[in-house]
């Protein structure tokens, strides 16, 4: 169903933006006067910092498909309007002024005609239909489909926002692996230094320097990809969120290590029954396809229709006399060529396929459920063993540095195996956080929470 806008900081941001860029090509018309070059030159679009909530409210709003499916709810009420139309009453009217003349017969050598003579003739004509259990099923049914466009179109608004939602994910799983290179980069740098440091003692060799280099060269490469995964990240939202490509963009959340406790799967179902637009939907389908076989086979029985005219009929409209005419039409369907029996045959056939296709979404929307309940359990297990491993990791690399620092005799390769655990924990650790963002995500989804999300 169609709900209210709530007013966020993203529309200001969106205001932003267009109060700047039409500020901006105003200077541009100044600029050009005296530099004409400066006509070549993009004006920078100002940053767009968003929560997560700003960009569920921005795909919401912003989204073509999005809008593409509120377009169709126009179309759905304009269809509910036409067959609405069909049981009020018809009005029209006519005015007609004529000349001619009229055979008055003897057909042979001597036919004989009137001469030229003007007839003005000015009506109103009104048709009712008094009773039609077709046409009143027919607007029954467009009602519900009515109905199921809007369910539709909220189901691609939070389709569109849980896609929004998983980049967002995206792009703060990359900003993590940049912070964990980052560090990875750092600590190598130092424990580079101090490995130079024993070479020129004597106790270390160029094989040892080999090594931590060829691991730094490692992890800056590393760091390059993460720096292209956030790119991508925030160009697939800018995609999404229909704004320009140019836009910088700023992601302000940061990932949640907690989740609520949950209920358990049974009333995760229940809430996804009861708050699945996909299941609202499907109902409703089934109502308009069972109003729309009713519509049909009442096309068996009788209906009655009121027709009537009322006008101005003489030679010239200054010399008219008042006519009417009123009828009372009882219109009994007796044979069209089997054709009403081969549409209610469809039309039943389509009862029992929306049917199906209930069942099919209640075990999908289960299904969903499930998962999603499962994924978040695992999420949350793996965010706790990458926690005790990122602790074990980092309590083994300060021994390792300490006793490489302080023991001559210490092998070189305690210290890059403690640096690649460590590297490893962390990696783990910001995948298992993305892993339970992302299963946060889902389960919200699933369970139809999905504007709750934050």
């Amino acid at each position: 169903m169609t709900q209210k806008r709530i007013v966020r900081p993203i529309g200001i941001c969106l205001c932003a933006i267009g109060i700047s860029l039409l500020a901006l090509m105003g200077q541009g018309v100044g600029y050009a006067e005296g530099d004409p070059a400066m006509l070549s030159k993009p004006a920078p679009l100002p940053t767009l910092t968003l929560t997560l909530r700003d960009a569920l409210a921005a795909a919401a709003d912003n989204n073509p498909d999005v809008q593409l499916y509120k377009e169709r709810i126009e179309a759905a009420q304009g269809q509910v309007q036409t067959q609405l139309g069909a049981m009020l009453p018809n009005l029209s009217s006519t005015v007609r002024q004529t000349r001619q003349t009229q055979f008055l017969g003897t057909f042979g050598l001597s036919p004989t005609a009137t001469d030229p003579f003007s007839i003005f003739d000015a009506r109103v004509n009104a048709s009712q239909n008094l009773v039609s259990v077709s046409l009143i099923q027919r607007w029954r049914a467009s009602r519900e489909s009515l109905h199921a466009v809007e369910f539709e179109a909220d189901i691609r608004k939070f389709d569109t926002m849980a896609s929004v939602a998983l980049l967002y994910m995206e792009g703060l799983k990359a900003m993590g692996m940049m912070k964990m290179h980052e560090s990875n980069l750092q600590v190598m740098t130092d424990l580079l230094g101090l490995v130079k440091q024993r070479q020129r003692s004597g106790v270390a060799t160029g094989l040892d320097i080999a090594r931590l280099e060829a691991q730094l060269a490692g992890e800056r490469q590393l760091a390059a990809s993460a720096r292209y995964d956030l790119q991508h990240a925030k160009l697939s939202l800018l995609n999404l969120l229909s704004l320009p490509y140019e836009t910088p963009v700023v992601l302000s959340d940061d990932f949640k290590a907690d989740v609520l406790e949950l209920a358990g799967p049974q009333a995760a179902v229940d809430d996804a029954m009861a708050n699945r637009l996909e299941v609202q939907a499907q109902v409703t389908k089934i109502k308009a396809t069972e109003l729309t076989y009713s519509s049909i086979t009442g096309e068996r029985l009788p209906s009655l229709v009121a027709q009537g005219d009322y006008g101005l009929i003489g030679n010239r409209w200054s010399n008219t006399l008042e006519t009417y005419n009123m009828a009372l039409l009882l219109q009994i369907p007796i044979f069209d060529g089997g054709r009403r029996e081969g549409r209610i045959a469809e039309a039943r056939s389509q009862v029992r396929q929306e049917a199906l296709r209930l069942r099919s979404v209640l075990n999908q929307v289960k299904m969903e459920v499930h998962d999603a309940v499962a994924s978040l359990a695992g999420a949350q297990e793996k965010v706790g063993i990458a926690r005790i491993g990122m602790q074990a990791a980092t309590k083994e690399l300060e021994l390792a540095r300490e006793r490489y620092a302080v023991i001559t005799a210490a092998s070189h390769f305690e210290l890059t195996n403690a640096l690649t655990a460590l590297a490893r924990a962390r990696e783990n650790l910001v995948n298992a956080l993305f892993q339970l963002n992302a299963a946060r995500v889902n389960f919200a989804r699933s369970t139809g929470s999905l504007t709750t999300l934050n």
